[in-house]
């Protein structure tokens, strides 16, 4: 049985597979099997994969049902009992794994383990920003209060004990946009996170991506799941409101002022920096202008 089971979901990533696959066999801790989920590619993405060649690998091709089937397909056929996911278009740094055995065997009470990422937009490179002082190599913290800038978890920089999926569940399938925040979120509200201060992969840019659009926020769906838990958790109601802050400057970009002002009274305010409270004021052509210029969506103040 390997260490680590690794699950790539693949859609439409033939520009970047092959070198997502090659950051992982290039891990210098090498007990591991990797499970790509080819999720109904219509492009190259499968002969990009099946170029590569190395036992490690385990290759499934399903139809088409989106990326929380898929990453729940891959832990189903996970055989480690640490389970890592990566998407298809980001990448590890070389001592990716080795530093999460690490960590695993010095702290072996814990079950979720994260480390720091960089961030690619399109023109430049940035550290993603964290509200975790920095005292050591490494920080065991609460989801919700180290998640105040940049989530602390983030889909390819998370480890995760096998035994967490059956405790919290998997990723809920009802949920299109958001779905592994969502993930987290339940994870948070029963696990603490040993959070690694090393920047060890990097999020890539594909403008293509879901995760790109402006669209991309918390569904009401989700919102909603957590309506009673956030009126007895403050961390959660905190960092909900600022999902919620994201939602409402993304809704007002596209034009869906109904949607903006539904999920805005949802918001407490106090839970808001001045600086959001004041971006929530602004008149949309007025935030375009922001993100022309300053690139926020880049930036942890739309999170």
């Amino acid at each position: 049985m390997p260490y680590f089971s690794i699950v790539i979901p693949v859609f439409n990533k033939e520009k970047f597979v092959a070198k997502t696959l090659q950051s992982v066999l290039a891990q210098p801790f090498s007990d591991f099997e990797v499970i790509v989920v080819n999720d109904g590619s219509t492009d190259g993405s499968e002969v990009e994969i099946l170029a590569i060649q190395d036992d490690r690998i385990r290759y499934f091709h399903k139809k088409n049902e989106g990326v929380a089937i898929a990453r729940n397909f891959g832990i189903e056929k996970a055989t480690a009992d640490f389970i890592c996911f990566l998407d298809a278009d980001d990448y590890w740094y070389p001592d990716f794994l080795k530093t999460m055995h690490r960590f695993i065997a010095e702290l072996p009470e814990q079950k979720v383990f994260a480390a720091a990422i960089e961030i690619e937009t399109s023109n430049k490179l940035l550290k993603a920003h964290y509200s975790i002082p920095k005292k050591s190599d490494f920080e065991i913290v609460d989801f919700f209060e180290a998640s105040q800038k940049e989530c602390v978890l983030w889909t390819s920089s998370v480890c995760i004990h096998k035994n967490v999926f059956e405790k919290v569940g998997v990723f809920d399938t009802k949920i299109k946009h958001g779905e592994d925040t969502e993930l987290w979120i339940r994870i948070g509200l029963q696990f603490q996170i040993v959070f690694i201060n090393e920047i060890l992969a990097r999020y890539v840019y594909d403008a293509s991506s879901i995760s790109r659009n402006q669209n991309y926020f918390f569904e009401k769906y989700t919102f909603e799941k957590y309506a009673l838990e956030e009126k007895k958790n403050p961390a959660l109601k905190k960092y909900m409101d600022l999902n919620r802050f994201s939602a409402v400057i993304k809704c007002r970009l596209s034009g869906d002022s109904a949607t903006a002002r539904e999920i805005y009274s949802g918001i407490d305010l106090k839970n808001l920096s001045q600086k959001k409270r004041i971006l929530l004021q602004l008149p949309a052509f007025a935030i375009r202008m922001l993100l022309a210029s300053q690139q926020l969506l880049g930036n942890s103040v739309f999170r």
